[in-house]
């Protein structure tokens, strides 16, 4: 006569067992975070105008890391790299004259091209650049003596540099002020607006309060998820 196996108890968890647990799951998520913050995914915070109208002030987006390579630390090497900064990129990258500071423009000119400005045009290897994604806000010209946001005399890039602008030409202080960005400097290369917010003093006072006015008034929701080209 066979026996009937019976069935098996388990005993319940310690309560010492589940934080044992949910400690080791959180440990695990934030090194994951840190591991693609570092090398893959950086999110970033758009906080002044000079990128408009591709971003605007309050457009939260995301930068590829990895696209020009991870920059080794205590070098200046970058490994691997997929690709080079290209004529059009919208980059992230350490501010030259404060190294505190991440600044965001769109690359204009690369190692080996000549670039001028006249009279708010562009011309790059001597032919003028046709750009539909910039915004002049001041019809006034500027003589390249005194200012050069209108008029810049020709300059031949460097190898291992890079000339940008902001999209918003009259009002972006860029590589027409302080010069170029070394490529060793540059983060990553902006790909997606995953979120755009009002400005908080825009939000208005709301019956419900300030969480109500925030989701009812202060999401861009044509702006969520945003390709940037």
């Amino acid at each position: 006569m066979s026996k009937t196996s019976e069935p098996q108890i388990k005993e319940p968890k310690s309560s010492r067992n589940i934080f044992q647990e949910y400690s080791e799951a959180f440990v695990v998520a934030v090194i994951l975070a840190i591991i693609i913050r570092a090398f893959f995914v950086q999110a970033f915070k758009i906080p002044s105008g000079s990128m408009i109208p591709t971003l605007e002030i309050g457009d939260h987006i995301l930068v590829a890391k990895f696209l020009y390579g991870v920059r080794i630390p205590f070098t200046d090497e970058r490994w691997p790299k997929f690709t080079v900064p290209h004529r059009g990129d919208v980059i992230v990258f350490i501010y030259p004259d404060d190294r505190t500071k991440d600044f965001i423009k769109r690359v204009i000119a690369v190692p080996g091209d000549t670039i001028e400005i006249r009279d708010k045009k562009i011309i790059l290897n001597g032919k003028e650049v046709k750009e539909d994604f910039i915004q002049h806000t001041s019809p006034r010209i500027i003589p390249g003596d005194i200012l050069p946001r209108d008029n810049m005399r020709q300059m031949t890039i460097p190898n291992d540099y890079l000339f940008v602008m902001g999209d918003n030409r009259d009002a972006s202080h860029d590589s027409r002020f302080w010069g170029l960005v070394p490529i060793k400097d540059i983060k990553g290369r902006a790909f997606l607006i995953y979120y755009s917010g009002a400005r908080p003093d825009s939000i208005p006072d709301s019956p419900f309060g300030k969480l109500f006015a925030f989701f009812a008034e202060g999401i861009k929701w044509d702006r969520m998820f945003k390709i940037v080209h």
